[in-house]
């Protein structure tokens, strides 16, 4: 199995140079926002293990909400940021970055005030990259070379029985001229690759984290129930109360979107069955709320890689890729994914099925519905979250998808049908249930 993995590369522009590198992303786009996959600048398309990418320029427009919390309203700079999600080591697809596209890359970074002609592009990008607190892949090892093959696969079974049905009646004869098919037109399924030793052991180290702390909590417990047992219910209780404290003090900032920016937005989506989505917002300006939300993101992250990796997150099925990053010594919060669907059933999922998963993260955030105890209300508010939302969204100048017309729920399918192809044998109710998928 291949892990995939994510990066970003984050770097200060030039002022002076904002509109001549607003010039240059809309030279890399086709249609509005959508890359053109051979742009000489960044071709993604030769980058045989990109799942998605994306430029954005990190213009805060929500900063000057700060003043309502009485503290002194933030300056920071406008930047460039380069995102992707990858098969892989991230610092190995940088090096291919480099060596692949160094040209295009060095007119792109120049832009930025740092970047100058004798720099170390690689060790630039390394420098600038920045890790995402928290980072959601759909189906860990699900590559880009197999989302292709199998998309090529299930089209190759789907003109067999239209250009030429199966002779066999039952079930099993047709699976088996359908194999035959496959393995007579030589079709490439490669197998997949070796899981690294050092990414399974350390997602093993990982996963046995959570669980040892909290034995070790509990033991220690149990040593010392007397003293230790009435402290850690008053810490409990303290936290709960610093909780509704912030929450019932804190001012509620909602305002509607200005004229014009939804519409913006709107022109840069559905060009495609996904859409990117890319948000960013500053954290409330409290000690405990970093800290909360430094710790909820690392659930959020501990989840998504040990438990949420097979198709879902939580029971929300239509995102290949999402990350949490922070910014600004955790002053400021990035949220990026790309999503199946438009934004408004992309939004009406998340308050449905996961509301509650909003709250705990982005109830932290400066501008977001007031909650109750972390969890409660919140998104429940529909038209305060979806202006938030709508507020505090960005315009991805450049986006990038490896294999567009595919939804998550296709790659699903794709792969249901090449099981369906390699499998030794499958019983009547499995044949038909596989053949439903083609």
């Amino acid at each position: 199995m291949t892990p995939q993995s994510a990066f970003m590369i984050v770097g200060a522009v030039d002022p002076g140079r904002m509109d001549g590198l607003k010039l240059l992303l809309e030279s890399m786009t086709t249609l509005p926002g959508t890359a053109n996959p051979e742009n000489p600048i960044i071709p993604f398309e030769r980058f045989k293990g990109l799942h998605y990418a994306r430029l954005v320029i990190l213009d805060d427009q929500t900063l000057e909400d700060m003043w309502h919390f009485d503290v002194e309203v933030p300056e920071f700079p406008v930047t460039l940021a380069f995102l992707g999600d990858c098969d892989g080591p991230a610092d190995q697809f940088l090096a291919e970055l480099e060596s692949r596209a160094g040209e295009g890359l060095r007119t792109l970074f120049s832009y930025c005030k740092d970047f100058e002609e004798g720099t170390n592009l690689l060790t630039w990008m390394r420098r600038h990259s920045l890790p995402a607190a928290a980072n959601y892949v759909n189906w860990v090892g699900r590559t880009v070379q197999q989302v292709r093959e199998e998309a090529i696969l299930r089209e190759a079974l789907l003109r067999r029985l239209r250009d030429n049905p199966p002779a066999g009646n039952s079930l099993q004869s047709i699976r088996d001229e359908l194999v035959a098919h496959v393995k007579a037109s030589n079709l490439m399924l490669s197998k997949p690759a070796a899981t690294p030793a050092h990414w399974r052991n350390r997602n093993l180290l990982h996963l046995a984290s959570l669980p040892a702390a909290l034995l070790a909590f509990v033991f220690v417990l149990y040593l010392v129930p007397v003293l230790l047992i009435p402290l850690a219910a008053g810490l409990l209780l303290l936290l709960l109360l610093l909780l509704r404290h912030y929450e019932k003090s804190e001012p509620e900032i909602v305002i509607r979107p200005p004229p014009g920016h939804g519409t913006m937005l709107a022109a840069l989506e559905d060009h495609d069955v996904s859409n990117q989505f890319t948000v960013i917002g500053s954290v409330k300006p409290s000690a405990f709320r970093r800290v909360t939300l430094t710790v909820v993101l690392w659930l959020v992250d501990y989840g998504a890689r040990h438990i949420y990796n097979r198709g879902r997150l939580g029971r929300i099925q239509t995102i290949h890729f999402a990350r949490w990053v922070f910014l600004d010594d955790k002053r400021r919060v990035l949220f990026a994914s790309n999503y199946d669907g438009s934004l408004e059933s992309y939004m009406d999922d998340f308050i449905n099925k996961v509301g509650w998963g909003l709250n705990l993260v982005f109830s932290n955030g400066v501008g977001y519905p007031r909650t109750d105890w972390l969890v409660a209300h919140g998104s429940k508010d529909e038209q305060k979250f979806k202006y938030t939302l709508r507020r505090h969204q960005l315009p991805t100048q450049v986006w990038y998808k490896a294999y567009p017309g595919l939804t998550a729920f296709d790659l699903a399918r794709n792969a249901r049908v090449r099981n369906g192809i390699e499998r030794k044998s499958m019983a009547d109710d499995e044949v038909r249930d596989w053949l439903r998928d083609l």
